[in-house]
């Protein structure tokens, strides 16, 4: 028995054809699961209270980024990924120093372009110096002498005989503080990789519908 097998024109533009819907079917798989996943993070960071813009630093990416292919992939990603990371493993954080960590109060105030105030920064600005105490239960203390002001911030009295000066207390010395875990980022990157296939799948057939 002789078998023959003759490539007419029309089976190789099937072919073609094929490989043509596949490169487009992955291609959309991959960006509607990386889009999906950029709004999933979005979501979580949002609804753990972390604020907008902290969700708009997640960013996605289809590659390549222009054409279709069978090897398309996409990236997820944060423009602020330490502090993302951070909230998604929830570090035990200490001073690189080995010393305290300075915890501002509300006395203190925050600092330039609306950060964390830190001891050095607050002296310059206040005109004040701190002073250490320490306590042997609960966080050690730096405090100013001086009254608070209608905002609640530590500030120098004004008057010169005394009255209304107080001392306020104007960070929390801790050893080391726990970050809470706020995020679940690998719970939503495992769903979106497990919907990939699908997508696929489902690409791929409605091209064909």
């Amino acid at each position: 028995m002789k078998l023959k097998l003759d490539i007419t024109p029309d089976l190789v533009a099937a072919m073609a054809a094929e490989v043509k819907a596949g490169e487009k079917a992955v291609t959309a798989a991959m960006r509607e699961a990386g889009t999906g996943l950029k709004t999933a993070w979005r979501g979580q960071i949002t609804g753990a209270g972390l604020g907008r813009r902290l969700a708009n630093s997640i960013r996605s990416q289809t590659y390549p980024k222009s054409g279709e292919s069978l090897n398309a992939a996409a990236l997820v990603w944060s423009k602020a990924p330490v502090i993302v990371g951070a909230h998604n493993t929830g570090p035990l954080i200490r001073s690189k120093d080995g010393f305290w960590l300075a915890i501002p109060t509300e006395a203190a105030g925050r600092g330039l372009r609306g950060g964390k105030i830190t001891p050095g920064e607050w002296e310059r600005r206040r005109g004040l110096r701190l002073r250490f105490v320490y306590r042997r239960t609960g966080p050690s203390l730096l405090v100013a002498e001086g009254r608070l002001n209608s905002r609640g911030l530590g500030v120098a009295s004004r008057s010169k005989t005394g009255r209304g000066r107080t001392t306020v207390p104007i960070f929390l010395l801790v050893p080391q503080v726990k970050l809470p875990k706020r995020l679940d980022l690998d719970r939503d990157a495992e769903r979106a990789l497990d919907s990939v296939p699908g997508l696929i799948v489902a690409n791929w057939v409605e091209k064909r519908l």
